[in-house]
């Protein structure tokens, strides 16, 4: 009865010509967009024409942040109804969980924890938490936890090796249980040049820890500025490590 697609590219072209086949109205097709889509589509313009009649002939078109929403209306000039559904966690397991064990495993000498949770594209800009991080080392003991995998892995740890920092640097990996590391974190990185809704902050903050991020796209619908985090702009690195060592040396904060 319903297709719910989620990106305009390919999903909701594809349910669009699925119904074709079947002929008539039905199903109905409610189409979800995350951004990279968009972002896909105003680097491609070729896939513009497809893409745009794909969003209009969806019964209903949902956009995770008021930011992608007013972006998507730019991007394709569409005046159609659409609505701002904002990602969510389940707050029943992401959770602050007290876990000395692994705490203790991750930083036996009773550094502070830092974490970044990406997939690791250029567009997340992970060597700049590995910046930031090197300037809180710095200044205090620390280690930083990189959750997730891909194309900028290999930059991110030889720069942690160039600036000395590497055997304070954990790559784990794509990891399942999310969570319960973030749990043990103190303070989540997220430098990305981009984001439509920011959700490794969501979850970091579900957990009680606070994020030092960049006010870009849906971020600061996500995290209020001053209060759950700090926001600064997008390679500011100097700046984020000094919002990040003002809340790591105020343990009220």
């Amino acid at each position: 009865d319903l297709f719910h697609v989620h990106y305009a590219i390919p999903h909701a072209v594809s349910a669009f010509l699925a119904r074709s086949i079947l002929g008539g109205r039905t199903p109905r097709i409610v189409t979800t967009l995350h951004g990279t889509d968009i972002t896909l589509v105003g680097n491609d313009r070729s896939l513009y024409p497809m893409t745009r009649f794909a969003l209009e002939q969806s019964d209903g078109v949902t956009c995770v942040s008021r930011y992608l929403l007013d972006k998507t209306r730019t991007v394709f000039n569409l005046d159609r109804p659409m609505q701002v559904i904002p990602n969510f966690v389940d707050t029943d397991r992401f959770r602050p969980i007290p876990n000395p064990t692994l705490r203790e495993h991750l930083a036996p000498r009773g550094e502070r924890i830092l974490v970044h949770l990406s997939n690791f594209r250029p567009v997340k800009r992970a060597p700049d938490a590995v910046r930031v991080f090197a300037r809180v080392r710095a200044a205090l003991p620390a280690r930083l936890v990189l959750i997730g995998d891909g194309q900028d892995r290999p930059e991110a740890l030889h720069l942690a090796n160039r600036l000395g920092v590497q055997r304070d640097v954990l790559l784990l990996g794509k990891q399942d249980d999310v969570e319960t590391l973030l749990s043990v974190a103190d303070l989540s990185l997220l430098p990305s040049a981009e984001e439509a809704f920011g959700l490794a902050a969501l979850e970091g903050m579900s957990c009680g820890v606070p994020v030092v991020g960049t006010a870009v796209g849906g971020v600061p619908e996500v995290v209020q500025d001053g209060t759950c985090g700090f926001l600064l702009p997008v390679g500011d690195v100097e700046g984020m490590a000094e919002a990040a060592l003002a809340l790591l040396t105020d343990p009220g904060r």
